[in-house]
């Protein structure tokens, strides 16, 4: 499996708004490519970010603290073991706020006045045919793929493409598919028949021999969605 930070260089670019997305910026410099680096990560060192970027340790540090300075990114100190505390690095809100929700104001205004103007269940109706024509999108794009690693490289790179900053790990016996990023999250906390859907989606998706379970959620976690696939038989 390729790493997602290398599929995400090479091919995110195509920006989510007619290649005017504050994405089309990224990627440009070195300070780009760590604050990308750490949405995906969540938390890093400087040493590993330096091993990430291919860049010294002493370089990654430097632009760690000039971000630190910018108030892009959080430091928290952490004991491991014998030695001095380890620093490790964070977004901040501030350097959250780089990877936009598309068009987030506009969607929320209107999911409100669906659900004004038209009730609860125009907008059920609404989001019930946005999940037909996604699972049917993604079922398109997994047809002739039976294993679940190939699957799941459809569905991340899928995702990806959509701005989701997707990747999937195997890990103790079970699978992980994670979204670091949630392009409509201000949609998603406005109405979370979003994220059942989303849920729905991958469990039919992924199929009835492993069971799908969201451990992590962005809206509620602050920094992305996880997703636990353990196959049945597995459990008993």
């Amino acid at each position: 499996m390729n790493s997602f930070y290398e599929l995400f260089i090479k091919k995110y670019y195509i920006c989510i708004n007619n290649k005017t997305s504050k994405f089309c910026l990224m990627g440009k410099s070195v300070i780009d490519r760590i604050l990308i680096f750490l949405k995906m990560r969540g938390e890093a060192t400087a040493s590993l970010v330096a091993h990430e970027l291919s860049i010294t340790k002493e370089g990654a540090r430097l632009h760690l603290l000039k971000l630190l300075e910018q108030g892009l990114v959080i430091s928290v100190s952490k004991s491991e073991g014998v030695g001095r505390p380890t620093a490790y690095y964070a977004l901040s809100e501030q350097g959250l706020a780089k990877f936009p929700d598309t068009h987030a104001d506009v969607t929320v205004q209107l999911l409100k006045s669906i659900k004004n103007l038209l009730g609860e269940n125009a907008l059920d109706l609404l989001i019930h045919d946005r999940e037909k024509q996604t699972y049917q999108r993604y079922a398109d794009a997994l047809e002739g793929k039976n294993k679940i690693e190939e699957r799941l490289e459809t569905i991340s790179k899928v995702r990806s493409e959509e701005g989701y900053m997707a990747e999937w790990k195997a890990e103790n016996g079970t699978y992980l598919l994670i979204e670091n990023h949630c392009p409509i999250c201000a949609a998603a906390t406005e109405c979370q028949g979003f994220c059942r859907a989303e849920l729905k989606n991958f469990r039919q998706l992924i199929g009835e021999k492993y069971e799908v379970e969201r451990v992590q959620h962005i809206i509620t976690d602050g920094q992305r969605c996880v997703y636990q696939i353990k196959e049945v038989s597995a459990k008993n």
